[in-house]
């Protein structure tokens, strides 16, 4: 009968250290996160940075194409006069 009583006592001390040890860990059990919240944050950085890529992507198109239109509006406003022109 001791060797029971020992035998649940320690083993309520070892229950007792991994409680303790997961609330430290972990938090309270109320703040602790669940997979499906992990899951959301996940799908939702993924969707951000998604958005975040397109948009530094039409950036980047819309610009090269303004600069492209700005060196084509350059280039055919001046007028280039032929050099040697002959006469008769």
């Amino acid at each position: 009968m001791p060797d029971q009583r020992d035998t649940v006592l320690i083993e309520q001390a070892k229950i007792q250290r991994m409680r303790l040890g997961a609330a430290l860990v972990y938090g309270h059990i109320g703040e602790r996160r669940t997979v499906n919240d992990h899951m959301k944050r996940l799908m939702g950085s993924v969707v951000v940075a998604a958005i975040a890529c397109a948009a530094c992507v039409g950036v980047s198109f819309v610009s090269q194409l303004l600069t492209e239109r700005a060196q084509q509006a350059a280039t055919t406003s001046t007028v280039q006069t032929p050099t040697g022109a002959v006469t008769p």
